[in-house]
């Protein structure tokens, strides 16, 4: 979501290495050598259910299994669950286990654990599951979710992203899965070097069929620079942080390959509703005026990302083209006059991790000065980020939202008056009713033009003020083989190999 944010946390201490506990991992099966991948920033712990850190799911992406997954075309496809069935009423939905799946540590995965990782999933993501009455499982190969309205985004929502991963009520319980976690997926937690890198090693029991490589190593390069220089060198095989502004030249680069596909994330900021002034809509409405898309865009992704002003990217089927702000100076001045306030400071809240919202956030504060608006940047590492975040000592913030599929993920927990990630304090009851509207809407057609209502509210009041699509862009060597960036962010790692 670049982050999704749940509960603030606390930055912890990381022991200097951490051992996979684990026999199951006897590296017998084949072999395609340790990619090392370089990333923008140490994850801030490995729970999936609580971490919002994208470094993190990087790493947990190939750690953890959901029950369903999206596949290449964000279709919802088997996982952990080979197939289901789902009742005429839409109200049932009964899922039977993959037959001889096992935890990283050997011992057995069942519907026992699905029911246990729901019950954490209701308490961090309750806002996808408002509609879920109850989760059984009658035998350890069968669970049943009851709902108590039919639900169109049910399997995407329990497969979306892998902060719906299922987990281990052992290592959950005993504290260990936020630095040392025991997942079911392609990989093994191996080692955590505080500061340095993560390892992960072949999980040769992996129920989705043999890995080539023998792990991967995740190192810790905060600038995008050094990061596609360790590529070009053979320090690196593959990274996700390349500096934008080289992206173009890279393209044609021999010993680069550079994947870009277009992203469902979005990049926004918004005012903190529940501080004065900015519980007057006019002044987020006049800082939406202010700012330039263009440049903000052009700044952070030098083209490679596209301009909107709603979530929904242009390249879903979902999207809705409404764009009602143009950069206007004396629109915006004579909105903060009519709301009177004057002499405005905004302590605008932004992720030193993520240096792409600390360039947006110059061009913005930049922008504002046009119209006597003083925005102070704050910069903060992630941890620190999400914990001022949780308790509303901000302003405003700026970041990314990841991950989307369907529509309600673009929406529903951000501005509905009860969703989980609604940081903010907007509410608008009209909004809420739509959403919740859309949310149980079968047809299609009728779901879409209920959003598209919601996104046109949503929009008037500046609830978020969106600024760009920005596009998914990973290097790698040419010696890295069967991998695909794609457009849910999501990094797999499970089909790729190394050419010798």
């Amino acid at each position: 979501m670049e982050v999704r944010r749940r509960l603030p946390i606390a930055l912890m201490a990381i022991p200097l290495a951490i051992a996979l506990p684990t026999a199951a991992l006897a590296q017998e099966g084949a072999s395609g050598g340790t990619l090392v991948a370089a990333i923008g920033a140490e994850p801030d712990q490995l729970d999936p259910h609580v971490t919002s850190s994208y470094n993190s799911f990087q790493v947990l992406e190939n750690v953890f299994d959901t029950l369903v997954e999206p596949d290449e075309n964000l279709e919802m496809v088997p996982a952990l669950a080979e197939s289901w069935e789902i009742s005429e009423d839409g109200l049932t939905y009964t899922f039977d286990m993959r037959d001889g799946v096992t935890w990283h540590d050997g011992s057995p995965v069942t519907a026992g654990d699905v029911v246990y990782s729901f019950d954490r999933w209701a308490t961090n993501n309750g806002w996808r599951f408002g509609t879920v009455g109850s989760v059984e499982a009658p035998d350890d190969d069968t669970v049943v979710f009851t709902l108590t309205a039919p639900t169109p985004n049910m399997l995407a929502n329990l497969g979306a992203y892998k902060g719906l991963a299922i987990v281990q009520e052992a290592n959950v319980e005993s504290g260990d899965i936020t630095t040392a976690p025991i997942g079911t997926g392609p990989f093994a937690l191996g080692a955590w070097n505080t500061g340095d890198s993560i390892e992960i090693v072949r999980n040769d029991a992996y129920w989705g069929g043999d890995v080539a490589l023998d792990g991967v190593t995740y190192r810790f390069v905060p600038d995008p620079t050094v990061a596609i220089t360790n590529v070009q060198s053979g320090e690196a095989h593959w990274t996700s942080n390349l500096p934008p502004q080289q992206v173009g030249n890279l393209m044609d680069s021999e010993d680069v390959v550079v994947q870009a596909v277009p992203s469902n994330d979005y990049w926004y900021f918004t005012l903190n509703k529940a501080r004065e002034p900015f519980d007057d809509l006019r002044v987020s409405r006049a800082l939406a005026y202010a700012i330039d898309r263009e440049a903000i865009a052009q700044a952070t992704n030098f083209g490679n990302a596209t301009v909107n002003q709603t979530a929904i990217p242009e390249t879903s089927g979902w999207y809705f083209d409404y764009a009602p702000y143009t950069r206007d100076l004396e629109q915006a001045q004579a909105l903060l006059e009519e709301a009177g306030v004057s002499d405005l400071t905004i302590d605008l809240m932004v992720s030193s991790d993520h240096p792409q919202s600390v360039t947006a956030a110059q061009v913005i504060a930049a922008n504002a000065a046009d119209i006597g608006v003083n925005v102070e940047i704050r910069q903060l590492d992630f941890s620190t980020w999400l914990a001022e975040q949780g308790e509303g000592n901000f302003d405003g913030f700026l970041l990314s939202w990841i991950g989307n599929i369907d529509p309600g993920d673009f929406y529903y927990a951000q501005h509905h008056s009860s969703g989980g990630f609604n940081a903010h304090s907007y509410s608008n009851p009209e909004v809420d009713t739509l959403l919740d509207q859309a949310a149980a809407e079968s047809d299609r057609e009728a779901r879409k033009a209920l959003y598209d209502q919601a996104a046109t509210l949503i929009v008037d009041d500046a609830s978020y003020v969106y600024l760009y699509n920005p596009q998914i862009i990973h290097g790698m060597s040419p010696d890295v083989e069967g991998y695909s960036a794609r457009g849910d962010a999501a990094i797999r790692f499970r089909d790729v190999s190394l050419s010798e």
